[in-house]
């Protein structure tokens, strides 16, 4: 009994610690989409969706996609990996050119989740530096790496002028698992609602697969009627309890 009685209690308390640390992740993304410190989601009945892309530019797979969004009238935005924009500065001024926006995703694309507020904002600023001296536009977004976000990291992206972006969490194509094109083009198809931001990949690896998902998912995403935009301009269409939501930019 006095067996019982103990294992009851450490269930007991296990519980209440799920419950709390549930809670605070619950209440950690509550609280910043409440002063639209992260973005997960645009709150819209207009058919727009955000396109988005990690890790390019890339010389082989960026050029593939570029070519099909302007096929297809689409727009997305590229969040860009420091060095590589250093290594491929005309593709990222391409970009710009075709009218798509450029976001910061680092520099190195190191794991920054355990990262000092120190080295997250040295990431920050390097790679904003080289997408300004590129494009000579600042950058207004960030995303942190693989969309792993806390306190630390957030707080440091406000302090240098960053909103932060993630993505809609049933629209994350997973196309860097490389599970074919027709899995890839499911996962983002199956389930696209107004406001949605979706997250694909144009670096980082083999993006064959990505690119041909595209070759499906636009057309199919413009015969629905949505609208393929950047980050920026869904927002700009977005109100939240009737009052325009604009992005920042305080650099």
């Amino acid at each position: 009994m006095k067996k019982i009685s103990i294992f009851l209690i450490i269930f007991f308390v296990m519980t209440l610690f799920n419950k709390e640390q549930v809670s605070s992740k619950s209440t950690l993304r509550f609280d910043f989409e409440r002063t639209g410190d992260a973005i997960w989601n645009a709150r819209t009945s207009k058919k727009m969706v955000a396109l988005t892309f990690d890790d390019g530019p890339d010389p082989l797979y960026t050029p593939q996609i570029l070519k099909l969004l302007k096929k297809y009238n689409a727009k997305a935005t590229f969040f860009v990996i420091g060095e590589h924009v250093g290594e491929y500065p005309e593709i990222v001024r391409d970009e710009v050119k075709e009218g798509h926006e450029i976001a910061n995703h680092t520099y190195s694309h190191n794991f920054i989740f355990t990262s000092s507020s120190k080295h997250l904002k040295q990431e920050m600023e390097k790679t904003e530096k080289i997408i300004k001296e590129t494009t000579g536009i600042s950058p207004a977004f960030f995303r942190p790496i693989g969309g792993y976000y806390n306190k630390r990291i957030i707080e440091t992206a406000r302090e240098a002028g960053y909103r932060v972006i993630i993505w809609t969490w049933n629209q994350d194509s997973k196309d860097w698992k490389e599970p074919g094109a027709a899995k890839i083009a499911k996962n983002i198809l199956s389930d696209t609602m107004p406001g949605d931001i979706i997250l694909m990949h144009d670096g980082g690896g083999d993006r064959s697969q990505t690119v041909k998902a595209l070759e499906k998912i636009l057309p199919q995403l413009k015969k629905a009627g949505f609208e393929m935009v950047t980050v920026s301009e869904l927002l700009m269409k977005t109100e939240y309890d009737g009052v325009p939501f604009y992005p920042y930019i305080i650099k």
